[in-house]
């Protein structure tokens, strides 16, 4: 019979979100164990590529209680994002587990089971905190185990170095495949073809040498009416019109896709550069491979030696969440920050939905409304019953 181990809160993640809530659930004196799959914390952030860096402003990069480094300037690379993480968990009075799979989660009477690789856990709250962009997605078009080139996702994107002199499809010019895009315009691929539906919703990075991202605020206090006008306008007089390019806008602003759908805008800083030196060249959207070309919808075909997939992510929840009616059609929580849900009382969700300041400012504010909702039902008498041989008076932890 596996072995029980009883406490008060599970979290089920050490990346960004599932840190976070850790360390504010911490502080309130509430016992909380940290659940990782992979063998170490922030595991996605290790695989991207090596000249990353993040597209949110250093002030919006940082969790609660730890500052992020100047070292990097504006926009922080990969490297110290994950020695950053490292430096978090590591400063944080809580159990993380690591290697440690979470193959099911169920109601069992008031509190809730999670039975994992190793043993199962018995707890009052489940924060799940796995992480938006946890499956690297790639449709599967017709004929695409036939190509014999090389197809990769984004999130494999490596050393850009590596593509001088090839040919390159990239599919997607949001988020991901625009910053992508960047990259290559910094090397020498041959030839850089991009496959797109409907067009990014994109800002420049800088104007006038000012990040924009470093304005996020602003935007998130603005009115919906007004942000999409204002989007528009700055691409249009910082980027030009990109239609002439065969570029053309997605029907939906930027403000409106990241409110509704939590759909992030696409940051230039190299690509449209490219795109208007005739470097690289809009296609059209993917209808299928041959053994050694990409078809496109308008009757063409390309011959690239490496197609890269900016094509998404998904989130994986359906196996372990799906029988509890938690997740929409795209596998997306329905709160996916934070916020109650009655039905399931005890259960919560972080780190499923970007803000106009970031996924890590996203992370300090889910964590704290968890966390308030969790000390809120966290009496005396609940404590002594996760461990009796506490002291009956919850501690708070230093700030």
């Amino acid at each position: 019979m596996k072995a029980i181990e009883r406490t008060h809160v599970i979290v089920i993640g050490a990346g960004l979100s599932g840190l976070a809530a850790a360390r504010e659930l911490a502080r309130r004196g509430v016992p909380v164990t940290v659940l990782e799959a992979r063998d170490h914390v922030g595991g996605p952030w290790r695989f991207r590529h090596p000249a990353l860096r993040l597209n949110i402003h250093r002030h919006f990069a940082q969790l609660p209680g730890k500052p992020m480094t100047k070292e990097d300037g504006d926009f922080v690379r990969r490297d110290t994002v994950v020695d950053y993480l490292e430096r978090y968990a590591g400063d944080l009075p809580v159990p993380i587990r690591t290697g440690v799979a979470v193959t099911g989660v169920r109601r069992d009477g008031a509190r809730w089971r999670v039975t994992t690789n190793g043993v199962d856990y018995d707890c009052a709250h489940v924060v799940v905190a796995s992480g938006r962009d946890r499956v690297p997605h790639i449709p599967d078009w017709p004929g695409r185990d036939l190509y014999e080139g090389e197809v990769l996702h984004a999130a494999d994107l490596g050393d850009v170095s590596r593509f001088d002199g090839k040919r390159v499809l990239v599919i997607g010019a949001g988020n991901s495949g625009t910053d992508a895009l960047n990259h290559l315009s910094r090397h020498k691929p041959a030839r850089v073809w991009v496959s797109v539906r409907h067009g990014p919703a994109m800002v420049p990075a800088r104007v006038f040498g000012f990040p924009l991202h470093r304005l996020a605020r602003l935007f998130a206090a603005m009115p919906p009416a007004l942000l999409d006008p204002a989007f528009r306008l700055t691409k249009r007089l910082f980027l030009g019109n990109l239609k002439r390019y065969g570029l053309p806008s997605h029907p939906d602003g930027g403000g409106t896709r990241m409110l509704r759908d939590g759909i992030a805008f696409a940051i230039d800083d190299g690509f449209v550069t490219a795109l208007k030196q005739g470097r690289f060249n809009v296609v059209g959207p993917v209808a299928g491979f041959g053994r050694d070309r990409v078809h496109t919808n308008d009757g063409r075909h390309y011959a690239p030696d490496v197609v890269i997939c900016a094509t998404g992510y998904r989130t994986g929840l359906e196996p372990v969440f799906g029988p509890l009616g938690v997740l929409n059609g795209s596998g997306q929580p329905y709160c996916p920050m934070g916020e109650p849900d009655t039905a399931n009382p005890g259960l919560w969700f972080t780190g499923f939905r970007p803000v106009f300041t970031g996924y890590f400012d996203a992370a300090a504010t889910a964590a704290k409304r968890i966390a308030d909702s969790v000390e809120a039902d966290f009496s005396p008498s609940a404590r002594y019953a996760e461990n009796p041989a506490a002291d009956l008076e919850p501690r708070k932890a230093a700030a």
